[in-house]
């Protein structure tokens, strides 16, 4: 039997499979407890786990025994653990792209672009196999050549066509993803008429897209905004809320109501869409549900409200947008009181009030059409 096992040593056998693993586990096992006791105490039970582990006497250099399971614990360890969520690529591409309708005459688009790969093989990660590998300065340069072969007419499009492309041009890519968020720049007018090649930096709200794609799947579309703050003096309230030991805010029965809108949508579907359109009909609506009419304005008696307003009026009007998600945090202007100041100002405040941005409320909601939200 002592030949049997110098025999397994010597062979110095390399496990590749979990059962060539488990026969030699067993055989060793076998061979220890039942011809050679005296060595039974030196397996040692892994709690929480069916394998066994050589005790600390056995671990030494000088020990036969150590060299094969030295062979076994990589790959032991390997079948153990399995990736989540992996993958490369290259954030913060920078580009602006001019499209010369004449000599004169010019647009301009201004974008910063990620983009992700997720391969179907996990060899890069497990071996150091680095022969699949699209490198993400090849990804970079790929964003600038699509741009220039085929131009950029919206982040949707433009994210689209580098889906398409790593897609089809390396068949190893099981997955991409893009992410595009747009400059806001806007054309520069002179006494009302529109510059042709001059421009402005206009931060009303910063435009981005998410588009990923599966091999062999249609594309995922998320259009968004973000950082559109907006605020109104009028026509705004907060009343009939939670009475109890814990409560310190009065009831605002006309308050200064502002937030900075985020608000991202996904699309069913990206044909016959106009990108472009759907986003400033978005940002449309958002206005026109926080501020209303002109004149009158149009009242809100609480965030919440007017979120849902909007959305459900944003789906309305866009039948291509399944499910919309906005968020609306409270940018607090808060009533100051200056009735102690009498010998300086007479009358009630209704003109000084004082900023404070930490903390503040939070006020989110996803809107789904029933027949997409029944798919999921």
């Amino acid at each position: 039997m002592r030949d049997v096992i110098s025999d397994i040593v010597r062979s110095r056998i390399y496990i590749t499979s979990t059962i060539s693993r488990h026969i030699v586990d067993s055989l060793i096992r076998k061979v220890f407890t039942t011809r050679m006791s005296p060595l039974k105490e030196q397996l040692s039970h892994i709690e929480g786990n069916d394998k066994y582990s050589l005790s600390r006497s056995m671990r030494e250099k000088d020990s036969p025994y150590w060299d094969i399971r030295a062979h076994f614990n990589d790959d032991e360890k390997r079948n153990e653990y399995e990736l989540g969520a992996y993958g490369y690529g290259k954030n913060n591409v920078k580009l602006l792209y001019v499209r010369r309708n004449d000599e004169l005459r010019h647009e301009i688009r201004e974008y910063e672009v990620d983009t992700h790969l997720r391969l179907g093989s996990q060899k890069d990660y497990l071996e150091g196999d680095n022969r699949d590998i699209i490198a993400t300065d090849s990804q970079k340069n790929t964003v600038y050549l699509m741009a220039k072969k085929h131009g950029i007419h919206s982040p949707e499009a433009f994210a689209l066509l580098l889906c398409s492309h790593f897609l089809y041009t390396y068949e190893q890519v099981a997955e991409v993803s893009i992410n595009v968020e747009e400059y806001p720049w806007a054309r520069y007018h002179v006494d009302n008429t529109p510059h042709n090649h001059a421009f402005i930096m206009c931060p009303t709200a910063t435009r981005f897209c998410q588009v990923s794609q599966l091999r062999n799947e249609s594309p995922r579309i998320r259009g968004g905004l973000k950082g559109l703050r907006v605020l109104k003096t009028t026509q705004s309230s907060f009343t009939d809320f939670i009475q109890d030991e814990y409560r310190t805010l009065p009831d605002m029965n006309d308050r200064i109501f502002s937030t900075v809108v985020t608000a991202t949508w996904d699309f069913s579907t990206a044909t016959g869409v106009d990108f472009d359109t759907v986003w400033y009909m978005v940002k449309n609506c958002i206005m026109q549900n926080f501020a209303g009419p002109p004149d009158t304005g149009i009242y809100s008696p609480s965030v919440q409200n007017t979120l849902y307003l909007t959305e459900k009026s944003i789906l309305d009007k866009v039948k291509q947008i399944c499910s919309i998600e906005m968020q609306m945090p409270n940018k607090h202007y808060f009533d100051m009181d200056l009735s102690k100041f009498t010998k300086v100002i007479q009358g009630q405040n209704k003109e000084v009030y004082l900023p404070i941005d930490k903390p503040s409320g939070i006020i989110y909601a996803r809107l789904n059409r029933k027949s997409f939200s029944a798919k999921l």
